[in-house]
């Protein structure tokens, strides 16, 4: 897939003021500071279409990008620290939840995780609950450039070693570097893929 045009459609914190959901849409989450905005950056093509923050916790807001005037890429708030007021940080976990679990044209949640981390509680507690909701998700490693392949291979053995305890089967998995665009091809070809079983349901409902 070749992507031709990327452009910003809202932020919005309302679910019933988001767009029509009449196109496939595939949401990005994380904890603060994993690197979604330089992921979605890498992934569109377009420097600067997702906002870069040194301060962890800078996205408040549901934002929806229009990519090639055919689906939806949203940028959601990560979880975790954000310097934010006990009210605001307890308003997000409602907000993702209505959105993750009622947005009819959802059709994947990326869940993206720091490579160079071991497992974070928080970031398996999430994906556990991803999966109570059977809710369909990818997980994308991220900042693969800032190790090794021999310390990538390990972190990955670890991650997978600990979700199969629990997991009879994994999500599918990509590993991604924004640096060097490892992933993009692979995580494209998963929306694209994606695009035309939505578009074929879709229009089958039609006729």
């Amino acid at each position: 897939m070749d992507i031709e045009s990327a452009v910003f459609v809202q932020s919005n914190t309302q679910i019933v003021a988001l767009p029509k959901p009449d196109k496939a849409e595939y949401a990005f989450i994380g904890r603060s500071n994993v690197g979604k905005s330089s992921l979605i950056n890498m992934l569109t093509g377009v420097k600067g279409l997702a906002k870069i923050s040194g301060r962890p916790g800078k996205t408040i807001t549901i934002n929806h990008f229009l990519i090639n005037n055919q689906w939806f890429l949203v940028d959601l708030p990560g979880y975790g620290y954000a310097r934010r007021s006990k009210a605001e940080r307890e308003r997000w976990p409602e907000m993702l939840r209505a959105y993750l679990t009622k947005r009819k044209n959802l059709v994947y949640t990326f869940v993206l995780l720091d490579l160079r981390l071991e497992p974070q509680a928080i970031d398996l507690e999430f994906i556990q609950w991803m999966g109570n909701n059977n809710l369909p998700m990818v997980l994308i490693f991220t900042k693969a450039d800032k190790m090794g392949s021999s310390t990538c291979d390990k972190n990955l053995a670890a991650y997978k070693k600990i979700l199969l305890q629990t997991w009879e089967e994994l999500p599918p998995i990509v590993v991604t570097s924004a640096v060097a665009k490892t992933g993009r091809a692979e995580l494209l070809s998963i929306i694209e893929d994606e695009n035309r079983r939505f578009n074929d349901y879709t229009n089958s409902i039609i006729t």
